[in-house]
């Protein structure tokens, strides 16, 4: 993590004050948590919507910080106190991460995408793990804030650094590439999340492309070949990094000659390698991820077995296809984390092809931040659902209703349920689980469905 004196941070961002005083006073690391200061860590002060972190400026320092920032427009900054005035607290904790991240020598990789980017990022730093010190973004640190911490949290010793990118407008990928000037960047795909503020899958397509704008030149582009919307945005524009695509058509650079999926994950082989692979999770749509780090990996000198063994090895995040047993023997598949159109239908499909189950039950949440045709979405998602494959359909939430609206042009009424309560909902579906059955739950991170996980797991 950054190391530095307290005149050293004047050469990394704008400070307004005198720091003479506390001039060879060292920091260690960053936080803008006051409950969780670290001795010598710098405390950040940000301003949030219910509170102004700088009325814990005197807490956090009392706690161990050896230092703060202080935005230069909050009154009455504390006189004897290691202050750092700065024009704005958010933007210099920015400005700090991209000089610290100018400083190293390792290699960043950059990943975004509407589907899949948590799960690639995780793959990608466990098959780099067999040869280079990799660290990763941790949890949810995807965003202006998260990505600038987790680049302050570099260790020195560190070869490769894993970055998650995300984004819910236009203009938010380029502020984190050029902090964080990748030497490789990914796009997992191009869905239908955050429909609401960029309006169509081409503005989606425009705003994850914006992650080439930090991109070294020569660095190397990953993105999925089949996906039509970036290949028209690349063409006619200067393009000057090594280009590499992944999917499923044979114009790929990658592509899959087979693929089986079971219970358990899927094998496949490739155009590249005689080796059949094998990986741990459950999805197609994985597979497709798995070929996206294998270009990156490939590029970087791993071979493809090294890559096979690490496969086995990986785990991923928290809610993100995550097995777990549910009451009576009851099997329950956990992807509460988050939900779009494309995944939720794409996560239905992987479970009504799962093999070994006489029951399937799909329970869905709400799909938030879709615009003005969320019912039409919601609605197409329940259509899409094959009652020969999945038994029962239960929803919750004012627009899942449409799911279930949907769900019921191909099902009988019996076996199709809408839920508004979680208590209510619950207590039904605890009916329906034995041995025999498999429960998938998705939902968008506000709808908060791990509750419903906790309350049905054994």
């Amino acid at each position: 993590m950054i190391q530095k004196k307290i005149i050293e941070l004047a050469n990394m961002i704008h400070v307004h004050n005198d720091l003479s005083a506390y001039a060879e006073q060292n920091i260690k690391g960053v936080s803008i948590n006051s409950l969780s200061i670290e001795k010598g860590n710098l405390f950040v002060p940000l301003k949030g919507g219910k509170r102004d972190g700088h009325e814990f400026v005197e807490q956090a320092i009392k706690q161990g910080a050896s230092a703060s920032l202080w935005q230069k427009d909050v009154p009455t900054p504390p006189t004897d106190l290691p202050i750092l005035i700065v024009d704005d607290t958010l933007e210099a904790l920015q400005q700090l991460a991209k000089s610290y991240r100018d400083e190293l020598s390792l290699k960043v990789v950059g990943i975004t995408g509407s589907n899949g980017k948590t799960t690639t990022k995780d793959m990608l730093a466990e098959v780099l793990s067999s040869k280079y010190k990799v660290q990763k973004t941790s949890g949810n640190f995807n965003n202006h804030i998260g990505l600038p911490l987790t680049i302050l949290d570099l260790k020195k010793e560190t070869e490769i650094a894993v970055l998650e990118m995300g984004m819910s407008d236009f203009g938010e990928i380029d502020l984190l590439t050029k902090i964080a000037r990748p030497d490789a960047a990914i796009i997992t795909n191009i869905g239908d999340a955050h429909l609401q503020e960029l309006g169509s899958r081409e503005g989606i397509a425009k705003a994850k492309l914006e992650i080439v704008n930090g991109l070294k030149e020569g660095g190397l582009f990953v993105y999925p070949g089949d996906e039509l919307l970036i290949k028209e945005r690349l063409e006619g524009t200067a393009q000057p990094w090594n280009i590499r695509t992944f999917g499923k058509q044979e114009t790929n650079d990658l592509y899959p000659r087979t693929l089986e999926a079971n219970a358990e994950g899927s094998t496949f082989t490739i155009n590249q390698s005689d080796l059949t692979f094998t990986l741990p999770i459950l999805g197609e749509y994985n597979v497709m991820n798995a070929l996206a780090v294998m270009l990156v990996a490939k590029e970087w000198g791993i071979s493809f077995s090294m890559m096979n063994e690490a496969f086995s090895k990986i785990k991923l995040s928290h809610m993100r296809l995550e097995k777990t047993f549910g009451i009576n023997g009851s099997h329950i598949l956990n992807d509460a984390y988050n939900a779009s159109p494309t995944s939720m239908k794409a996560v239905v499909d992987l479970v009504a092809n799962l093999p070994g189950y006489k029951k399937k039950i799909v329970v869905l949440g709400d799909m938030l931040e879709l615009g003005p045709n969320e019912d039409q979405f919601h609605k197409e998602v329940g259509m899409h659902i094959n009652p020969e494959k999945i038994h029962y359909v239960y929803t919750y939430g004012e627009l899942a209703k449409s799911i279930a609206e949907g769900a019921r042009s191909k099902f009988t009424e019996s076996n199709v349920f809408s839920f508004t309560e979680k208590k209510a909902l619950i207590e039904h579906l605890k009916q329906q689980l034995d041995h025999d059955t498999i429960v998938l739950v998705k939902g968008s991170r506000g709808m908060r469905l791990e509750e419903v996980v906790e309350k049905i797991k054994q």
